[in-house]
């Protein structure tokens, strides 16, 4: 089979042409029914999390945004005006070309998402790149159509935020004055530090899985903070992150010992572009030693424990947070 593929490119003809396009046919059928699959599989695996979801604007809107061309395509009295390239004439069904459009887009997620880690990115994943498929197939419909739907996404851009995460979290938010004055207070405390952009979507899926991270393995000895450096710029610099999407360095988590930079994920090559990594769960156990540094930080727990209680009782601070105890209140906000 090989060789015959490698003839047909050497001789192109009609018959090169016909023995290509079924091979990139059924290619493409079989990943958009493996993406089909999968999607499947993860949408009932996380129904009751999507359940909630359904109360969210940004998630209803981008479902309606997802699925706008197949609504314009098959409504009842729109579709028999819309121009087609069917040799039947039927109007009302997609044509060859847009089937291949939607098989190729399919194909597409598949790929991206075996490096999604949350639920949030895979069905990211899907809104993004089935607006850009929207965007191509309304503007081949029709250029009126597709200004619309264009200026649609940029208005759901601009006025429609993906919502933050909220949920349990053991974690310390620093701002520009804070983050120095706290990594230096005590050399034996080991920080966790994320920084991150409210903007990036990146930053956005590694939320959840930075405070369950928190959840697990906070105590006296061992701490996790975050900080953004999208509103904190003079933090980025000195920290040496840059905040360009091309550099792909959002999200970073730095290590600090005694207030001292110990590594960092992920790493930054030469030209300032960031080596690619997975920001999943193993990943930041295994590179970050979290369960020896666990170990090792309980043993301080008692002593600074009850040193912070002590300070705390005597001179309390505003926006302190306590070992231990279920944060009432978020600084996401701060």
């Amino acid at each position: 089979m090989t060789k015959m593929v490698i003839y047909a490119h050497a001789q192109p003809g009609p018959g090169s042409q016909l023995f290509i396009s079924p091979l990139w046919w059924w290619w493409a059928v079989l990943s958009a029914k493996m993406g089909l699959i999968t999607g499947l599989c993860t949408f009932l695996y996380h129904l009751p999390q999507i359940y909630k979801w359904l109360l969210k604007p940004y998630y209803i809107t981008s479902f309606f945004m997802t699925i706008a061309f197949l609504v314009v395509r098959k409504a009842p009295g729109l579709c028999e005006h819309l121009a087609t390239d069917r040799e039947d004439g039927n109007s009302c069904d997609f044509d060859w070309r847009e089937l291949e459009i939607l098989m190729f887009l399919s194909a597409i997620i598949m790929m991206k998402n075996r490096r999604a880690i949350t639920l949030e990115q895979h069905i990211g994943n899907l809104f993004m790149f089935s607006k850009v498929a929207n965007v191509i197939l309304f503007f081949r419909l029709d250029i009126r159509l597709g200004i619309l739907y264009l200026a649609l996404c940029l208005a759901f851009v601009m006025t429609c935020k993906p919502p933050l995460y909220m949920g349990p979290e053991y974690i310390k938010y620093f701002s520009d004055k804070t983050i120095d004055e706290e990594l230096q207070r005590d050399s034996r405390v080991t920080w966790i530090v994320e920084f991150y952009a409210n903007w990036s979507s990146d930053c956005q899926s590694f939320a959840p899985v930075f405070a369950d991270l928190s959840l697990k393995y906070n105590c006296a000895g061992l701490r996790f903070g975050k900080v953004d450096i999208g509103r904190y710029g003079e933090v980025s610099q000195r920290y040496r992150i840059s905040t360009s999407p091309l550099a792909k360095q959002l999200p970073s988590l730095l290590l600090f010992q005694g207030g001292r930079e110990i590594m960092r994920r992920p790493m930054v090559d030469n030209k300032g572009r960031a080596v690619s990594w997975t920001f999943n769960e193993e990943n930041i156990i295994r590179e970050f030693n979290l369960n020896e540094l666990f170990q090792k930080s309980k043993k301080l727990s008692k002593g600074l424990g009850l040193k912070e209680e002590n300070r705390n009782d005597s001179q309390p601070e505003e926006g302190s947070d306590e070992l231990h105890q279920e944060p009432a209140e978020s600084k996401k906000d701060k």
